[in-house]
């Protein structure tokens, strides 16, 4: 399994990706729309196995809408909206600063969707 944290803004998205042990494999920054979804899909790919299929990939993100999540459902990840506020008080119990960062939220989302059992039944 791979773990994407996915935090997003309008120019921007910054991503992590972690495995099954919390291992981070990949940060980056991405551009908005085809050219950073493509290059999103080329990291995932460098870190799955041959026989490895798009639903062992979880994705944490704080929309549920958009072509960005749209293309991320229709590649057969599974993609977990999680809501800010709830990534906000993540962040605050795991982190003595507590503060905000794109980054942070990214590993902040894949711990989430890692750790906190938002699985899908095989």
């Amino acid at each position: 399994m791979l773990f994407v944290g996915d935090d997003w803004s309008e120019a921007h998205h910054d991503v992590e990706i972690v495995d099954d042990a919390g291992g981070v494999l990949a940060k980056r920054r991405l551009p908005e729309g085809v050219a950073g979804l493509l290059e999103l899909h080329e990291v995932i790919a460098d870190h799955l196995g041959d026989d490895d299929q798009p639903g062992s990939v979880v994705v944490g993100i704080e929309t549920d809408r958009g072509p960005w999540v749209a293309a991320l459902a229709a590649a057969g990840y599974a993609v977990f909206a999680i809501n800010p506020v709830q990534v906000a008080r993540y962040r605050e119990r795991h982190s003595a600063s507590g503060a905000k960062s794109d980054r942070g939220d990214a590993h902040t989302l894949a711990e989430i969707v890692r750790l906190d059992g938002l699985t899908i039944s095989r």
